[in-house]
């Protein structure tokens, strides 16, 4: 069992990591496009443990061919704007005062989900998307089995494109406080899965069903979306926050100007991310801000893995955040080192932490750490009973 793991293992790290090209890489920004080209090369010499994970993958994927179309158009609310094109959510930790005779407005507390929110299926529906659309994509690129691209390409067309069912490129509603304001910027956090879906998109390129105007569509929509971004109030507020919600802006904007071949855009942003790590992270690898949440080790968690994001499209325009060192000589890598104990089981936790935490959110972050820092250390806390596919599939 364990010679099997490490196999599993270091078959893993390769895939994430990819050293030679082997064919035309596709364009994609978040998963590397080397780690693709050589799975597909594995793939094609028949390896053993590659097979078993792409046999996985295809199980996943096919259960996926019989799901319906979702959008913006299906919630059973409408904003106040009048427009059920427009994308709405409601803050998750916000909560129905019973001192008040209507119950406004709603009063915090963080951590504790209010189950009303899936009254509103906007987010529901784009997460579900973003998970299906990276898990049929990535099927069709190492398979070329069309079905699966035909898929995609429906459930893309069918949230961006197609008239009757298209979500307007802006979330100036997301995540309400009823009684308190109709949309706020900490929403923004929620089109982090549309990162993904620009993903899926380019791994699309060359099936019959996926055409250059429907990229050039799709680039369309990703650019009035940046620029909303960039210049709402919403947008403002999110690019401001010094927490886990401005790296995951920062993680997004980058993202979005790439796809859009907007690379000047992309690289300024890119090193302006530099002084979001100066403002985070103490000397000691804290980040003071996620640890003042009531789940303190799973938002640290969250943010650090928001960086790794960062990190990995800052390389697309030359710059190395993986290494940025400031004057106080605090990385990402600080943070990570002095979140690794308590991550993986080895110090009790110092800080609150009200839900139950998954360390299997954290050993992809490890993989990658092994990789980028070239330090296998970072494998010994690689502890099997992870779901591997998971990892490679659902890496923030």
């Amino acid at each position: 069992m364990q010679k099997k793991y490490f196999q599993v293992t270091a078959l893993l790290f390769l895939i994430l990591v990819g050293f030679y090209s082997f064919s035309q890489e596709p364009r994609v920004f978040i998963i590397d496009a080397k780690q693709l080209v050589e799975l597909k090369h594995k793939i094609k010499e028949k390896d053993k443990l590659t097979i078993q994970l792409v046999d996985s993958l295809k199980r996943r994927a096919d259960a996926l061919l019989n799901k319906q179309p979702v959008s913006v158009m299906d919630k059973t609310i409408t904003p106040v704007s009048g427009n059920k094109h427009d994308y709405m959510s409601q803050a998750p930790y916000f909560w129905y005062d019973s001192t008040k005779p209507n119950g406004l407005p709603y009063i915090r507390r963080d951590g504790q989900h209010n189950p009303e929110i899936k009254k509103i299926t906007d987010k529901t529906y784009l997460d579900d998307l973003s998970a299906a659309v990276r898990i049929l994509s990535l099927a069709w690129y190492l398979t070329g089995n069309n079905a699966y691209a035909e898929k995609t390409s429906t459930l893309i067309r069918h949230w961006f494109f197609n008239e009757d069912t298209k979500m307007n490129p802006h979330l100036e509603y997301a995540q309400a406080i009823p009684g308190i304001n109709t949309g706020r910027g900490i929403g923004l956090i929620e089109s982090r899965a549309l990162i993904y879906i620009a993903d899926a998109a380019g791994l699309l390129a060359g099936s019959k069903v996926w055409s250059e105007n429907d990229i050039k569509a799709l680039q369309q929509w990703y650019s009035q979306f940046l620029n909303w971004m960039l210049t709402s109030k919403n947008g403002k507020d999110e690019h401001a926050a010094k927490n886990n919600h401005g790296t995951w802006y920062m993680a997004q904007v980058i993202d979005f100007a790439l796809f859009t071949d907007d690379v000047a855009k992309a690289k300024q942003l890119a090193e302006e991310s530099k002084q979001k790590i100066d403002s985070q992270v103490s000397k000691e690898g804290k980040m003071q801000l996620e640890l003042d949440r009531t789940n303190g080790l799973g938002y640290t968690t969250f943010n650090i893995a928001a960086w790794f994001n960062v990190a990995r499209l800052a390389e697309k325009v030359g710059i190395d955040l993986w290494n940025y060192t400031n004057k106080n000589g605090v990385s990402i890598r600080t943070a990570l080192d002095w979140l690794q104990p308590y991550a993986s089981g080895e110090k009790p936790w110092p800080y609150e932490q009200i839900g139950n935490y998954n360390r299997n959110e954290f050993y992809p972050l490890l993989l990658q750490a092994a990789d980028k820092y070239k330090d296998k250390n970072y494998l010994k806390n690689f502890k099997e009973g992870s779901d591997l596919m998971t990892d490679l599939l659902y890496r923030r």
